[in-house]
């Protein structure tokens, strides 16, 4: 194997995608450590942050450096409190000061509590076309626990009005995992879903972050004998219904992965928008290989505080750390990890990380053949210590 290393003249930077955050919802839920902040939907401030978000794009657009959005992702809280024309503008801002390249995949997370017919048409109508709904549980005692604003009813109604605004494309997300959850509980959360028929199931097991209500009140979540039980079964079962694990906690039909996701974990460039939004960018200086994390203002009061600047920290990735940086993302994906990609997108010389990938490989954790490695079944199993290595 011989690999040069990348000069200036003929590297390709990653691919581009943005993500917008929308810090408000209906609720704090109490597993939830997002920068979301409880908000009477009635009273968003939307024309206020529509005017910062069009500041804040246009402070980021150079960062594109000519390349067009493949993806866009309005993440949050619940961006589905901003109305339909919100969402058109935001694209619009977008489309204007950086420009999306043709079929680009364009994300909405909604909440099933927070969306009624007209609004799904509506985001249908500003180029939305992919959704994402938070239903969590088809149990209602259990979406109780976990403080959603929705029945399993309602979610199953509101996935039906958004195939008849138009949505063929459509992500679920759901827990497993949850405070007293039984091995038939889970599985029947999964098979509701599965009748939906959704092109994509987020299936996530739950856990206690530090600064939320569970950290502080612990319920009496599942032991591990039962969490693998439950993880083994519901992998059986969704590979039964045609859904295609490639990665972690993401299962698709056939040519339904989420292409926003994709790009974070092959470690694409993408500009974060909006309140305590996380960025990262590529770029070339002095015939050196530069990688930027940005940050935004986290809190929505300063943030759209006209007499405050917009905050962009900014954070420099060293030569030493991108080795780690890149493979704790892509050693999340079922795919092989190119070896020619990870030079490209690092500047890294592949001597470099050999030692490690020859560890990884003696303990059984990747398979390395040519010029790609694949994470195995055992490295699936132990990716917290397959991460680990590289930080030796």
């Amino acid at each position: 194997m011989s690999f040069e290393l990348t000069t200036q003249a003929t590297a390709e930077l990653p691919k581009l995608s943005a993500y917008v955050h929308v810090p408000w919802c209906v609720r704090k839920c109490p597993y939830c450590d997002f920068n979301s902040h409880a908000a009477d939907a009635d009273n968003i401030p939307e024309a206020e942050f529509l005017q910062r978000i069009e500041q804040d794009i246009k402070q980021d657009a150079g960062l594109a450096q000519g390349r067009k959005i493949e993806s866009l992702f309005f993440g949050g809280g619940t961006p589905s409190l901003l109305s339909a024309q919100a969402i058109g503008r935001i694209i619009e801002l977008l489309a204007q000061h950086v420009g999306f390249s043709d079929g680009a995949e364009i994300t909405l997370e909604a909440n099933p509590g927070t969306v009624e017919a007209d609004r799904f048409i509506g985001y249908r109508k500003a180029g939305v076309n992919r959704l994402s709904m938070g239903i969590q549980s088809f149990n209602d005692d259990h979406l109780k626990v976990l403080g959603r604003i929705h029945s399993a009813d309602e979610a199953k109604t509101a996935f039906a009005l958004a195939r008849e605004a138009g949505f063929d494309n459509i992500n679920l997300d759901l827990m497993h995992g949850l405070p007293e959850q039984t091995l038939q509980q889970a599985l029947a959360d999964l098979n509701s879903a599965i009748e939906l028929a959704p092109e994509h199931l987020s299936w996530y097991q739950l856990t206690i972050e530090a600064n939320t209500e569970f950290y502080n009140k612990p319920p009496a979540i599942p032991d591990d004998d039962r969490l693998w039980e439950i993880q083994q079964a519901g992998q059986e079962r969704l590979a039964e219904a045609g859904y295609n694990q490639y990665e972690v906690s993401a299962y698709a039909k056939q040519q339904r992965q989420c292409r926003h996701n994709l790009n974070y974990w092959r470690y694409g460039d993408y500009l974060g928008i909006g309140p305590g939004a996380h960025g990262k960018y590529s770029h070339w200086q002095a015939d050196e290989l530069h990688i930027t994390r940005t940050r935004k203002t986290r809190l929505p009061r300063d943030y759209l505080n006209q007499q405050k600047p917009l905050v962009r920290l900014e954070e420099s990735v060293p030569l030493e750390d991108r080795p780690f940086d890149y493979f704790m993302n892509s050693l999340r994906l079922r795919e092989s990890t190119d070896l020619a990609d990870f030079i490209n997108f690092t500047s890294v010389p592949l001597a470099h990380i050999e030692p490690t990938l020859q560890l990884l490989q003696e303990k059984g954790f990747i398979d390395w053949q040519s010029n790609s490695i694949v994470t195995t079944t055992k490295g699936y199993l132990y990716l917290n210590e397959v991460l680990a290595c590289w930080l030796e």
